[in-house]
């Protein structure tokens, strides 16, 4: 992984393909290439360790034309991050390959094909591909039949492209477990791991579905199933504009999807609800029939996605009555389950191409759950397509690594899941009607967080030069300092932790000293007092405070102790209003120590690799 673009066209391609790659610079990489083909059939290649932008370089020092190629960001599996192990890659001058994913049994195949007399430059998966394709080409003496042959002795996830020395004008694509769509021009054909990498040359798009090979010429396509059976997939119309990928005025993606927050969640919302109740047609037209037979949810998910889960525990089983349990995807996928009858499985994910929970919802379809639901951002992804029931966040394209509107969007859809669901249950008109005007006061209530952006730049500066934080919540709150930890080492590279607040005497507390900041969230609920004693736990023995707290609670300042008011909101949505402060702080904390806030180091924004 991480970035895949190709074309074949009349025109030249090169400059659509550096600028796809400029695209798809979000989501995370550490070296890009591009090679390109020339009429005659000749391929040319040019790679470069880092940015996009040193690729760029290289090519206006020797630039690459021709009416075919294929481009790619790499972020490192197979190999350490070098011009060598960069995509594109290629079998002697024959053949060049770019690739998503990983291939798990590349070991016995680099033996067999060394046998047979290749030789390696890198140290990649993706290499063992371009050379086995090679080495079934010399054997079929075509390039689609060559690839089929390939792919049936894959293990792994794939998403690739490949062109042909001896068929100029003609491009192989294929994906299994890897997203890979395809653009339809005007006597041209794109590929694109993403389609925001293609948009300035089209908004006609086919998803391939797992395990299509699709043959692009400038002039034709066909698409082929797993069973090598010719197949039609729906051209869709994408609405995302092509400058969906600017900052608009804002000095980093990050800090505009923080401030887009009230407005995305708005639109979550509209069309949903109705008078005082949560229209189910909202999740799909098996809702009416399946809602009333739910009796416990199964939620999986990753990384951020997995923290909104855990705060819709707390409200699934407060406010529906329902049993609720939370797994990370990468762990479910890999132990014995026991489904209880009535189980709906949720799964959780921006991309909706998370490999890890792609692969869950693939078992889950197994295991005799009630049906499948799918919370998403991407409505062509594979999570959506595959499962019964979806809810799309609608959060617009998330650019930067750091989840943050993403996270709202997903809690906020999780509440309308918990009221739908709760109308079945326990939940009567009264406490519905009570959380549908919260929900619909949530806009207004992080307006009012965002106004916090200065003083919270002014309490990160405590933060800039220390090397270790630990985050404090209580209840559902925990797992909102959960994400704050995570933001703030995601983007600013400071280990952080977040505990209960109440597990703090149960072995954190050893690591508070002066040098430990320690950031509290401090809600006006019922757990506040007990939270308050915590944290003089921390004031005894001279830690740093710094809290997070309702504008109606109390809570002195000292020279130790820092507190910041955030504006007091319906307690049913304070986990959503809260997350807002801690995702400026880390956000602050990174510009003051110069670190690449939408690019962190190491990190991706859709993991599509196991």
């Amino acid at each position: 992984m991480c970035g895949i673009v190709g074309a074949v066209a009349q025109r030249d391609v090169a400059p659509i393909l550096l600028e796809g790659l400029r695209r798809l610079e979000y989501r995370g990489y550490d070296s890009a290439g591009l090679a390109v083909q020339d009429r005659e059939g000749y391929i040319e290649r040019e790679r470069a360790l880092g940015k996009v932008a040193s690729l760029a370089e290289r090519l206006a020092e020797r630039p690459l034309a021709g009416p075919t190629g294929l481009a790619h960001t790499r972020w490192a599996t197979h190999g350490a991050p070098s011009d060598r192990n960069a995509h594109p890659h290629m079998s002697g001058e024959r053949l060049a390959l770019v690739h998503n994913g990983i291939i798990e049994n590349h070991e016995p195949l680099r033996q067999a094909l060394e046998q047979a007399g290749h030789r390696f430059e890198s140290e990649t998966d993706t290499e063992v591909v371009v050379k086995q394709i090679d080495q079934q080409i010399g054997a079929r003496g075509d390039l689609l039949a060559a690839v089929f042959d390939t792919l049936s002795l894959l293990d792994g996830a794939y998403a690739l492209g490949v062109i042909c020395r001896d068929e100029p004008g003609r491009l192989v694509a294929a994906r299994r477990g890897s997203p890979l769509v395809i653009g339809i021009g005007i006597g041209e054909h794109f590929i694109a791991s993403d389609v925001q990498a293609l948009l300035p040359v089209t908004r006609q798009f086919i998803f391939l579905e797992e395990g299509d090979v699709a043959d692009l010429r400038r002039d034709s396509l066909v698409i082929y199933d797993e069973h090598r059976r010719v197949v039609d997939r729906p051209v869709r119309q994408s609405e995302l504009s092509a400058d969906a990928a600017e900052r608009g005025g804002y000095r980093h993606f990050m800090l505009k999807e923080i401030h887009q927050q009230p407005a995305v969640v708005a639109e979550t919302l509209e069309g949903r609800l109705a008078d005082h109740e949560v229209l189910e047609a909202s999740f799909g037209p098996r809702a009416a029939t399946l809602f009333p037979q739910v009796q416990r949810v199964q939620i999986i998910a990753c990384g951020t996605s997995y923290h909104a889960g855990l705060v819709a525990r707390y409200w699934f089983e407060e406010h529906a009555g329902l049993p609720c349990d939370v797994e990370v995807a990468s762990e479910y996928r890999y132990r014995r389950h026991v489904v209880a009858p009535g189980t709906l499985f949720v799964a959780i994910s921006q991309s909706g191409e998370t490999a890890d929970t792609l692969a869950a919802l693939r078992e889950a379809r197994t295991l005799g759950y009630l049906a499948t639901m799918a919370i998403c951002n991407v409505p062509e992804s594979s999570l959506v397509r595959e499962s019964d029931l979806v809810l799309m966040t609608r959060a617009g394209p998330e650019i930067g690594v750091a989840s943050t509107k993403a996270f709202t969007t997903q809690l906020v859809a999780l509440l309308l899941l918990v009221i739908a669901l709760g109308r079945h249950q326990q939940l009567n008109a009264d406490d519905a009607a009570d959380m549908v005007n919260a929900l619909r006061s949530l806009p207004s209530a992080l307006e009012q967080a965002l106004e916090l952006d200065g003083p919270v730049a002014r309490l990160a500066e405590l933060l800039v030069e220390r090397q270790h934080a630990l985050f404090l919540g209580r209840g559902l709150h925990y797992p909102v300092a959960l994400e704050g930890a995570l933001k703030l080492k995601e983007i600013s590279y400071i280990h952080a932790e977040a505990y209960p607040a109440g597990e703090l005497k149960h072995g954190p507390l050893a690591l508070v000293d002066a040098e430990m900041p320690v950031v509290a969230i401090a809600p006006r609920d019922d757990l506040v007092e007990k939270l308050k004693s915590n944290l003089q736990e921390v004031r005894a023995r001279g830690g740093t405070l710094m809290v997070f707290a309702d504008s109606d609670v109390r809570y002195a300042e000292d020279d130790d102790t820092r507190v910041l008011a955030v504006p007091h909101c319906h307690p049913l949505i304070a986990p959503v209003v809260f997350t807002v402060p801690l995702q400026l702080l880390a956000y602050h904390v990174a510009v003051l120590r110069g670190t690449d806030v939408d690019q962190p180091r190491n990190l991706a924004k859709s993991v599509t690799v196991e």
